[in-house]
């Protein structure tokens, strides 16, 4: 970790034991007296004295929630202040020290979002922490999907906001098409708190929130639908190892030309138009599985967000393939749209002048969070030693032995009255595995996209006696699981028979998201037992493997008992890792120039948004025009102005976001030219984007010459210049790596018989 780290947390303990020595002292003052001697510390913006702050706030704690922090959280405050990411066991209390350093900061004068990953721990956690900030004259809000515009800007408007990554990126977008100052729902905030820390800055960085407008989109075309039904894969179509592209062969291209009736798909005429339909069809057809990208409910296809296991409701893919997969499955195709802003959520974080965060599971993120966002990370020791038993991984030769194994094990498990949670990787796997335990007349609790209402019940009752819970991705659910269910009457009765249970049906494509399930058992002091089973045709060790030549020698179970062979999935896992930060490193490029570029284009418009430099421009380019209107009361005309440049300069921003996109799509056809795609990309990025605010301006001079303005302002609609009747917003899934553990190799088929 490094040895300015080890000192950093040398200093934190120091000032903790400090800080526990002055708590008594701090204990005898009234509320009053207790809250003024907290501002008298952060006074200036500053904390004067650590420890004696530290001490405030803990006393405080106590008084308005009676959670008294362990030493281990009061280190985790002191950590998050200074900046840091730090990692906390699951159970170990990461929502009290969030609030805690959120009060911290507040008191300093920042403005605080806790960042979370959904509604439900923003609305949760606000209501919690509430008696905490409020003791000390502070306020604090939760902004969810169901606020309305006057209820964000109250909340936004609080010291500390908690909010999911997604709202609050919205917001950002829905603030940049704004025409007054006064529409805008947020106030600039100072610091980013991020809770499960990995998972927003490192899985999820590189998924575009979009802003689309109402308009047309492109459709795929029936027909199409039908013919790239029929093309069959190695004969008509390839697909590359990582799962990630798809490919006509030259048979497939001869048979779409054949059933559509043209001579080419590669004609100029059919480049841009009939080929995009083929591939976006074909790909939707190769890639995309039902049951493990999305589900069909309500005769919609709604996406599963990978990383979580649930149902992303605000999700969707670009709208090409998005009318793909909804034409391949039968159903109605929804209306496309034009994208009038995106911000990935890295970009998005970057906003802040300050970001810190928590996880369980920071240190195997560490080179990516010091390389994208120059964060440390602080390991926070548990309240009490770890009394979980890591068990090795059980290794089998082919997909159906482990899961026959996994099965037995279950149910071995399960007949000592221990609790069981099986962590599956997709919604597939998991409904696959509740129907083999029913054979064994076993009672499961299935949580996976299909079912992610009830989410809170179940984890809560996830370690009683007895319990069998299969669920997707336990990464970022935000619940603790207790021994002996939600209430713990039968804490003793679970813990004397091991505690609670945690299985994995196989390993995910990085380390980190293991140990985030493993992490659910065990937790503060308590037993527990955590067990990985593999196959070598698990998708990780394919994956991971391609091109290694292994011999394993399996017993007549299938069970590889193998050192070298342990090492070597444990090699394949590393590679997929490898694989995953190649591909952020990559899309980070790409992306980092359009995010260069779009902090340009802000800057311009919030100058025309707080200035009359609308007004002043037109005015020079057309002193007539302006003259003409100098009858208008100088409010009306310089609002005018200022409606016209900014839907010109909006316009031409989303004209170059779907002309890069174009470009992205196509940019790997440079590699065959010898030329470098990402130099090729920023290239024609910089040249599009050269001339965009000229042209900009150049637009809203020919319509300030034109366009009726009075009493009422710019008839912009009059003159054809509508801002789109209706907005939505959504975020665009492209990442095939993240899930699928065992199941696109299995082709799903009957997984557990």
């Amino acid at each position: 970790m490094g040895a300015q780290s080890t000192r950093n947390q040398k200093r934190s303990r120091a000032i903790v034991k400090d800080a526990g020595a002055q708590t008594s002292g701090m204990a005898q003052l009234d509320d009053a007296a207790l809250a003024h001697r907290a501002r008298e510390l952060a006074a200036g913006g500053s904390i004067s004295d650590p420890a004696a702050f530290l001490g405030v706030l803990c006393v405080a704690s106590e008084r308005t929630l009676g959670l008294a922090p362990f030493p281990v959280q009061s280190q985790a405050v002191l950590r998050l202040v200074e900046g840091d990411v730090i990692q906390m066991a699951t159970g170990e209390g990461k929502t009290l020290v969030g609030a805690m350093a959120a009060t911290g900061f507040a008191l300093t004068g920042k403005r605080v979002h806790v960042i979370t990953v959904n509604d439900y721990l923003a609305e949760r956690d606000a209501e919690w922490m509430r008696p905490l900030v409020e003791f000390f004259g502070l306020s604090v809000a939760a902004v969810t999907e169901k606020l309305g515009p006057e209820e964000r800007r109250a909340a936004y408007a609080c010291d500390v906001v908690y909010g999911p990554v997604n709202e609050i990126g919205f917001d950002v977008l829905r603030d940049q098409q704004i025409t007054r100052r006064a529409d805008a729902v947020q106030a600039p905030a100072d610091v980013a708190l991020v809770d499960e820390a990995d998972s927003v800055l490192v899985d999820e960085a590189l998924v575009p929130l979009v802003l689309a407008g109402s308009q047309p989109g492109l459709e795929t075309a029936g027909q199409i639908t039908d013919v790239v039904r029929h093309l069959r894969e190695r004969e008509h179509y390839t697909i590359d190892d990582d799962h990630r592209n798809v490919f006509l062969t030259d048979a497939g291209a001869d048979r779409v030309e054949g059933a559509l009736g043209i001579a080419s798909l590669y004609d100029d005429e059919h480049v841009g138009t009939t080929l995009v339909k083929v591939n976006l069809a074909l790909h939707a057809k190769a890639l995309l599985i039902r049951d493990i990208h999305y589900i069909v409910a309500d005769s919609k296809v709604q996406l599963i967000d990978a990383s979580r296991g649930r149902v992303a409701d605000l999700q969707r893919w670009p709208d090409g393939l998005q009318a793909a997969v909804e034409a391949k499955e039968g159903l109605d195709v929804t209306e496309g749209g034009r994208i009038l802003d995106t911000i990935t959520l890295q970009a998005l974080m970057r906003r802040y002048p300050m970001v810190c965060g928590m996880t369980g599971t920071a240190v195997e993120a560490t080179d990516q969070l010091r390389q994208f966002y120059d964060l440390h990370v602080s390991v926070i020791d548990r309240n009490k030693e770890l009394q979980r038993f890591d068990e090795a991984d059980r290794i089998y030769a082919t997909l159906a032995e482990k899961n026959r194994a996994i099965v037995e094990e279950i149910a071995r498990i399960h007949a000592t009255g221990q609790p069981v949670l099986v962590g599956t990787q997709d919604v597939a796997e998991s409904e696959a595995l509740a129907e083999a335990l029913a054979d064994y007349d076993i009672e499961v609790n299935v949580l996976n996209a299909k079912n992610h209402a009830e989410e809170a019940r179940i984890i809560a009752e996830a370690g009683d006696l007895g319990r069998v819970t299969v669920s997707t991705q336990m990464a970022g659910r935000g619940t603790d699981i207790r021994l002996g269910g939600a209430d713990q009457d039968d804490h003793e009765a679970v813990a004397a028979l091991g505690g609670l249970a945690v299985i994995g049906t196989a390993r995910h494509r990085t380390a980190r998201l293991d140990n985030q399930l493993r992490g659910r058992a065990g937790r503060q002091g308590d037993p527990g037992l955590s067990l990985f089973f593999v196959s070598l045709q698990d998708d990780v060790v394919v994956s991971g493997g391609a091109g290694d030549n292994v011999t394993a020698h399996p017993d007549p179970s299938g069970l590889i008992d193998s050192p070298r062979i342990r090492d070597w999935v444990g090699h394949c896992q590393r590679v997929t890792e490898g694989q995953l930060l190649e591909i952020h490193s990559q899309t980070w490029k790409y992306n980092q120039l359009l995010a260069d570029q779009r902090v340009t284009v802000d800057e311009r418009r919030s100058r025309l948004l707080d200035t009359d430099l609308a007004w002043q421009e037109l005015s020079e380019r057309n002193p007539w025009r302006s003259a003409q209107l100098a009858h208008l009361d100088e409010g009306v005309r310089v609002q005018a102005a200022r409606d016209i440049m900014l839907f010109h300069l909006d316009d031409e921003w989303a004209e170059h976001l779907a002309v890069m996109d174009d470009v992205r799509e196509s940019i790997h056809l440079r590699a065959i030219a010898r030329e470098t795609p990402i130099d090729e990309y920023h290239r024609i990025a910089v040249r599009e984007f050269k001339d965009l605010a000229q042209r900009a301006v150049d637009k809203a001079v020919e319509t300030f010459a034109e366009i009726e303005i009075d009493e009422d302002g710019a008839h912009l609609l009059d003159g054809g210049l509508a801002r789109p009747s209706a907005t939505w917003t959504y975020m665009v899934s492209d990442n095939p790596l993240a899930g699928s553990g065992n199941s696109v190799i299995s082709g799903i088929g009957n997984l557990f018989r």
